[in-house]
């Protein structure tokens, strides 16, 4: 042994290295040492420990075991050995059993083994190898092959170590990002579904209606319920005779340039859109966000409509077209809710007061504006308009009476 090592049990008291029944750590440099790998020899003759120990010594700390019994109490310590050099041939317990033992334990499996034995023949080392040992070496050894087998094994234990814990690190991740893969699918799909969401609510609502809803700050406009409210229907005025005489592409302009013109004016008023039915729209106030004036709101509407209108067909007359526009505007309870069937449902009104509109709009001249007397009544004092009526509308049993704006083109 040589003069820096002094012998030290690794467990528990007992002879010194050397001695007989010998399991001796060899330390060499103080706390440093503690950083260097730690080789177990198995040896039940305390020479051929002795004498590996000397060999290693100045690379690696040494454990020692005389006994296989000894070497696995070592193996399973709080401070297992990174490597072990074993005898074949051990009373009691052989090196091969070992072996077997260690290789069978989670906490030992994965320790590199080399056989360090005078059994040379190819089955002996076969068989070694077969139980897990990553080496063979015969006696008597060569100190520079020990070192290198020793070497050898200890870096490839490492790297295995590493790529372990980096293929660990890289299924983590990917379990990761599958998780978060799932995660953006099901943000994507709620994102479109929002997105999908939205762009039904603005076929009827303006935007800021529509977020509102969207935001949860108003009920949802698809559950049933009855409201009071203003409904405002429009219609052109000699818009049939038109598209029987003129060609589609020249029908489809005109609906375009009406359409968007109208649905400005509804978006800019914070109305709701119902439906558009060709040249007629039906559009109504109240709901879903209920506001405190929907009577005045639907008239300041229908009044700038037949203003934009005015302008709208200015341009439609130098091509020789000619239509007007007629609105009527009733104002009662109705029943708002989904109206259709799984897949296809729309928003809408259903009530009297849909009816009621939609028959003052059919009485009124082109550029006329009819109002219902309870919505009428319900407009602040000032706003001008000559009573009409009392008018027999299809569908109503005693006649209605009505009021015409005076509006100023």
């Amino acid at each position: 042994m040589s003069g820096d090592q002094a012998p030290a049990d690794a467990a528990s008291a007992e002879p010194a290295a050397g001695g007989p029944g010998s399991d001796a750590v060899r330390s060499g440099a103080g706390q440093a040492d503690a950083a260097r790998p730690t080789i177990l020899i198995v040896d039940d003759t305390p020479a051929n420990v002795q004498l590996l120990g000397e060999v290693l010594a100045g690379q690696y700390r040494t454990k020692a075991a005389t006994s296989g019994e000894r070497a696995l109490r070592i193996a399973t310590s709080e401070e297992p050995p990174d490597l072990i050099l074993l005898d074949v041939m051990m009373p009691g317990m052989s090196g091969h059993e070992v072996c077997e033992r260690l290789k069978a334990d989670p906490r030992t499996a994965r320790i590199p083994i080399i056989f360090v034995t005078a059994m040379s023949e190819v089955d002996d080392e076969t068989h070694g190898l077969e139980l897990g040992a990553v080496d063979y070496i015969t006696k008597p050894i060569s100190p520079p092959i020990v070192l290198a087998r020793v070497q050898t094994h200890l870096t490839l234990a490492r790297q295995t170590r590493e790529l372990e814990r980096a293929v660990g690190l890289l299924e983590q991740q990917a379990a990761e990002l599958e998780e978060w893969n799932r995660s953006l699918e099901t943000r994507v799909a709620d994102g479109v579904a929002e997105l999908e969401r939205l762009g039904r609510l603005r076929r009827f609502f303006s935007p800021g209606v529509a977020d509102l809803i969207l935001s949860g700050s108003t009920e949802d406009p698809l559950k049933t319920r009855r409201r009071e409210i203003v409904v405002v229907f429009l219609d052109l005025r000699g818009f049939t005779a038109f598209a029987e005489t003129s060609d589609p592409e020249d029908v489809m302009r005109v609906l375009g340039d009406y359409h968007a013109a109208m649905g400005e004016l509804v978006m800019s008023h914070g109305a709701t859109l119902e439906r558009f039915a060709g040249d007629g729209m039906m559009i109504f106030f109240n709901d879903p966000v209920q506001i405190e004036a929907p009577a005045r709101s639907a008239v300041s509407m229908a009044v700038e409509m037949q203003q934009r209108f005015a302008q709208v067909s200015a341009a439609w007359r130098k091509l020789g077209i000619e239509l007007t526009m007629g609105i009527g505007i009733a104002q009662g309870y109705a029943t708002i809710g989904a109206i259709g069937y799984e897949g296809r449902r729309d928003y809408g009104a259903i009530g009297v007061v849909t009816n009621l509109a939609a028959r003052l709009c059919g009485e009124a001249d082109g550029g006329q504006i009819l109002v219902s007397q309870r919505a009428f009544g319900s407009l602040e004092d000032g706003v001008a308009a000559d009573p009409v009526g009392p008018l027999a509308l299809k569908g109503f049993h005693t006649p209605v009476a009505a009021f015409s704006l005076r509006w100023e083109g």
